[in-house]
């Protein structure tokens, strides 16, 4: 089950559109029915979570807790995928795209670190590998 949660007071992007491309995630790496929950947040909350957990002091786009384990309900837990489409926007500005666009590529960038990916580790060419897949009108020289 792949489970949206906006905090914030608007709701800057589609969530169907966030849980339709997370329910393909799973299929395409054959985890369906594992819960997945995406969550988005102001920079506050995240710069909190990354201050706790990363111990950096400051805003970020996109943090993964990969959980990976069978819960007491028998669930399979995959992890969360917390986003701050605020820094995301400047982002999407810096790269000429639209904030939706940010947030699906953070999305999959997140979904990726839930299965065990890492930066420098086959990270980069695997997101390199499914982003046209996954996302329309993808081009590799887009970010």
């Amino acid at each position: 089950m792949v489970a949206i949660i906006n905090k914030l007071k608007k709701n800057p992007v589609p969530p169907k559109r966030l849980k339709g491309l997370l329910q393909q995630l799973c299929r395409h790496y054959r985890v369906e029915g594992a819960e997945v929950v995406l969550t988005l947040v102001g920079p506050r909350a995240i710069r909190s979570l990354n201050r706790k957990y990363r111990h950096k002091d400051r805003p970020t786009d996109v943090l993964s807790f990969s959980l990976k384990e069978n819960g007491p309900d028998g669930k399979f837990y995959l992890g969360d995928i917390i986003i701050c489409p605020e820094v995301a926007r400047k982002q999407a500005r810096k790269q000429g795209h639209t904030l939706l666009r940010e947030i699906e590529i953070l999305t999959i960038h997140g979904f990726l670190h839930l299965l065990g990916f890492e930066h420098f580790r086959g990270m980069e060419e695997e997101e390199d590998r499914v982003r046209p897949r996954f996302l329309k009108n993808y081009r590799t020289d887009n970010g």
